[in-house]
């Protein structure tokens, strides 16, 4: 519970899709981007200076007006995400950063992408489908069975592991209500690990290192 607590006081996802936004206009400023992105949530709430998280990345609304926000990103959230490849028409995967008290349907995400997957290969599974993802190892070390797996911003628990693949399994709702529908073979995606599984990785890591040293 220490680290759930200590996240409280910084922006927060879960990873539960609230809606779908679509890129309506693009710009680039000198190797950033900034771009408008029209969408049937309701920003009533949202003030300029909130984060929305877009497609998995956490980016701060600069404008709103009716159901039209803009953002920017950075030449670095661009070298390290999906989003070079953005352009207008674009759907992208939409969610609110969590009010304290809101209940935490996925699992605790931050927005900052750790790296991007390929689709390696697809396919059905009754009335779900089965995504097998390629990642480095870098990321894949933080990747175990029946943890958790943020993909362009969906929460999703992870099936297998095996070598540097792991796979999901995505039923029906979650096809219908994000954009993974969408994926094709080769696709890229943009994954954020579990903090958990991180924190998890790096203690034993230290641990081991400290042990050696005795």
């Amino acid at each position: 519970m220490a680290e759930i607590a200590c996240y409280m006081d910084q922006i927060m996802f879960t990873g539960i899709i609230k809606s779908f936004g679509k890129i309506i206009d693009l710009n680039d400023t000198n190797g950033d981007l900034s771009i408008s992105i029209k969408t049937d949530l309701s920003l009533i709430t949202t003030r300029v200076g909130d984060s929305i998280c877009c497609s998995g990345i956490c980016l701060t609304a600069l404008e709103i007006k009716n159901n039209i926000f803009k953002v920017e990103l950075s030449k670095e959230t661009l070298n390290v995400t999906t989003a070079k490849k953005w352009k207008i028409g674009t759907i992208l995967n939409l969610e609110l950063s969590l009010n304290l008290g809101e209940q935490i349907g996925g699992h605790i995400l931050s927005g900052h992408i750790d790296g991007i997957a390929f689709l390696a290969n697809k396919r059905d599974d009754k009335g779900s489908k089965i995504l097998d993802f390629k990642v480095s190892k870098d990321i894949l070390k933080y990747i175990v069975k029946k943890g958790s797996v943020a993909i362009d911003g969906v929460s999703l628990t992870i099936n297998s592991v095996n070598k540097n693949n792991f796979s999901v399994n995505i039923i029906s709702h979650t096809l219908k209500e994000t954009t993974i529908k969408n994926l094709n073979i080769n696709d890229k995606v943009n994954i954020e690990v579990d903090s958990m599984a991180r924190y998890a990785f790096h203690s034993a890591e230290n641990y081991m290192k400290s042990i050696k040293n005795v």
